[in-house]
């Protein structure tokens, strides 16, 4: 009598906890399509990743109904079993599984468009910081053609010898200008090797400010920020649409084959009608 008991306890708490978990599930998809954006590809993508995110609960929901209903099965299996909803949750079983199996190619799609326009966003951004940048030297370099500029420029490489060599000439200086972090890298790095040889000044100063080296090094950051900024849009894709898309399948996978199996075995895909009453177990 206890044992009974237990039983019928145990398997009510499994069909509570199992009924709850399909539910929370259904409430949360109904709250993930608010607001309604079918065309938006970006709540597309973020639609699939959440689904296939909350898709295990209902998994485990089945699992503990139909545990339920197998401990009910053992106890007494003259008795019909107790809020009997199987008929219900194996056909939304196979409607979860169609609906998975239909996200894993829309996903894979929607991620793989998302990726290109992103890429082409960054080279499109790319190619306009290329341009001001090359507009902006241009301008400065036709100034340096003229008398007024190359004067400037020759002050200002006077100017920067004449307090680079300042502090070479003392030792304190030197070594709080190594440690300043308001000092550049470059800057550093040429006075360690003027300390070794001040012959690498002036030379170290004319390719500092020359206009054609300052605009190779810019745009080389601009293309080595752009191919970053590719590789990790094209990463980002690939972790997306393996991760949701594998996810997805195995799930689609996972409630047909629970859906599928357990409606052909209460009769409801056999031909000539519709659902039959289960046999007597």
């Amino acid at each position: 009598m206890v044992n009974r008991f237990a039983s019928v306890n145990a398997a009510l708490t499994l069909k509570v906890v199992g009924i709850v978990l399909i539910l929370s599930f259904l409430l949360d998809f109904l709250l993930l399509l608010l607001p309604f954006q079918p065309t938006d590809r970006a709540w597309q993508i973020n639609l699939a990743t959440s689904l296939v995110d909350r898709g295990i609960v209902p998994l485990v929901g089945l699992g503990m109904l139909f545990a339920a209903y197998g401990i009910e099965n053992a106890s007494d299996g003259d008795r019909a079993p107790t809020l009997d909803v199987r008929f219900p949750v194996l056909v939304l079983s196979s409607i979860l599984g169609l609906l998975f199996l239909l996200i894993f190619p829309l996903h894979l799609n929607n991620v793989n468009q998302a990726k290109n326009q992103a890429l082409n966003q960054i080279t499109q951004e790319a190619d306009q910081a290329e341009n001001q940048l090359n507009s902006r030297f241009s301008q400065l370099q036709a100034q340096l053609n003229t008398e007024q500029g190359k004067a400037q420029l020759d002050q200002l490489r006077n100017q920067t010898k004449a307090q680079l060599t300042e502090i070479l000439k003392d030792e304190q200086k030197y070594k709080q200008a190594l440690e300043s972090p308001q000092i550049p890298p470059t800057v550093k790095d040429v006075l360690k090797k003027a300390k070794a040889d001040p012959k690498v000044l002036d030379k170290a100063i004319e390719q500092q400010t020359d206009i054609q080296a300052l605009r190779n090094q810019q745009l080389s950051q601009v293309r080595q920020r752009r191919d970053d900024a590719e590789k990790q849009a094209k990463d980002n894709a690939w972790k997306s649409g393996l991760r949701t898309g594998i996810s997805s399948l195995l799930l689609s996978i996972g409630y047909i084959i629970i859906g599928w199996t357990g409606l052909k075995g209460m009769g409801a895909l056999q031909g000539g009608g519709g659902r039959k009453t289960p046999a007597p177990r």
